[in-house]
């Protein structure tokens, strides 16, 4: 394929992209196949000879499609949004254009230097505190700074690593024991974590080899600052070393708030690293009015937030910051003479590669620095609150339908009910009503969702009871597709209730 023809099927393949975007109302959200389709209808080995163009499109649509549950329709509900948006894919084809690996600043200066400046635009947007910025307001280089990760699971494991350096470097300093013995304490250092933490924490934990405390969450699905201090005065009696700790801003199972405030506390006197996780809920600082709720984010050794859920920007895009690079750029900078630093002035010069655990990184800034030209704060703010106000909407009905219960404060896109026993009792008892029967009427009311496929949503279960989420926030989606969501709900729960 010369310049010609990929100019000419480039042109085909964009076309095709903005009819699957404008079809997408008229496919069910969910891909129905069965384990293995795919296997059993491609050929076992690579072709030996080159293939058309139209015969990889037409496998395309006829082989691939039917196996793709379709993340970006206004009828999607599961898990959490991943938004994608056009000036986010123009970013990512040029990045893929470029096909600079950017793992240090000579690679492409610009590729380092653009992540900088949208990464402190960024932090600006939500409100973070100026210790997270790579620039002071002097024009100086400061202490923080931000990065694009992969996903929050790969800036939680940065951030747990930062964390082990952190208490490494204070043990050795203590001079209490050798270097050697500090060294060889790591399977003594415990992590903190609530019960409602995202399992990509326990994932860091089992990468680095450290303990982890998993502290039951209150009656709000909250980390307390009390359980977590009790928590570390157990482990330290039994001869642990707490070193690190992680507040959720907006839990998955329902955007629960840590007291973040409270664990910054503890975090402060026990010496711990700070982690806030905001993977889905971050995105809603642009907005003013949510940055009350983050009090204590402010505190924090390191914040991160998905980019790539919320707010308009294609995955890959994970954005993280740390209130001092130090700790991090210690643990995993490596020198090699293949991987040149920059000699003289190294103002404003960032090694990424020491800021993340691969070496390799494509230039992931263009795609954000495109999301926030062309849709400013102002329309970014307004895609944000769209869907909150659709989320309450969508709550008001629930509630006023008078079978659902509202599990957990709608806050942001997250809808989290189930049927609530009274609907399902048969007996005229209403403390009659077996748990077991109200929890199946939920599972059986998200497999008949699904199963539908006019919408597609995923259940979960909090603190033993199965609940029914309805996560809102796709790109294209508008309150015709919330109202859509409702009417499919109630007419199959009265199913689910007639079956009983």
């Amino acid at each position: 394929m010369d310049a010609s023809e990929f100019r000419k099927r480039g042109k085909e393949v964009i076309d095709a992209i903005a009819d699957y975007y404008e079809s997408l109302d008229q496919i069910p959200p969910m891909s129905t196949v069965k384990p293995g389709y795919l296997y059993k209808i491609m050929p076992h080995e690579a072709p030996e000879e080159p293939e058309s163009f139209d015969d990889i499109q037409s496998d395309l649509q006829n082989k691939i499609m039917p196996g793709i549950t379709h993340w970006q329709s206004g009828n999607f509900f599961g898990w959490f949004p991943s938004n994608s948006s056009f000036p986010a894919m123009i970013g990512d084809m040029y990045s893929t254009m470029f096909d600079v690996v950017g793992f240090n600043w000579i690679c492409s200066p610009a590729v380092t230097e653009l992540e900088t400046v949208v990464m402190d635009w960024l932090g600006k947007l939500i409100g973070l505190d100026k210790r997270f910025l790579s620039i002071k307001e002097d024009g100086t280089e400061g202490e923080g700074g931000g990065v694009i990760q992969g996903s929050a699971s790969e800036a939680h494991i940065v951030a747990m690593i930062a964390g082990r350096e952190m208490a490494l470097e204070r043990i050795k300093a203590d001079g209490k024991v050798s270097n050697e013995e500090a060294d060889s304490m790591c399977h003594r250092f415990v992590a903190y974590f609530s019960d409602q933490t995202h399992s990509s924490g326990q994932k860091a934990a089992n990468i680095i080899g450290c303990r982890t405390r998993i502290i039951e969450s209150d009656k709000d699905f909250r980390l307390a600052k009390r359980s977590l201090m009790a928590a570390i005065k157990q482990d330290k009696r039994a001869g642990l070393v707490p070193f690190f700790v992680c507040g959720t801003f907006g839990t998955t199972n329902t955007t629960a708030i840590d007291d973040l405030a409270g664990i910054a506390d503890v975090a402060e006197s026990e010496s711990l690293w700070y982690h806030i996780d905001a993977a889905y809920a971050g995105a809603a600082l642009a907005c003013p009015e949510f940055r009350p709720l983050a009090t204590g984010i402010e505190r924090a050794d390191s914040f991160n937030f998905n980019a790539h859920k919320w707010m308009l920007t294609n995955f890959d895009c994970s954005a993280m910051w740390v209130a001092d690079s130090k700790h991090l750029v210690n643990a995993l900078s490596i020198h090699r003479e293949y991987l040149p630093r920059v000699k003289g002035d190294t103002s404003f010069v960032k090694d990424y590669r020491d800021w993340q655990a691969p070496l390799g990184r494509r230039f992931r800034a263009l795609k954000l620095w495109y999301v926030m030209r062309m849709y400013g704060a102002s329309g970014i703010r307004a895609h944000i609150r769209s869907h909150v106000k659709q989320a309450k909407w969508f709550e008001e009905k629930l509630i006023e339908d008078g079978r659902f219960e509202i599990m957990a404060p709608v806050v942001f896109g997250l809808v989290v009910f189930r049927i609530k026993p009274s609907a399902v009792n048969t007996s005229g008892d209403f403390e009659d009503v077996d748990p077991d029967v109200v929890n199946k009427a939920n599972t059986d009311l998200v497999k008949a969702i699904q199963a539908d496929n006019r919408v597609f949503l995923v259940g979960t279960k909090i603190k033993g009871k199965d609940v029914v989420r309805a996560a809102i926030g796709s790109t294209i989606g508008k309150q015709e597709h919330v109202e859509n969501l409702l009417e499919v709900v109630l007419q199959l729960t009265s199913s689910v209730i007639d079956s009983i």
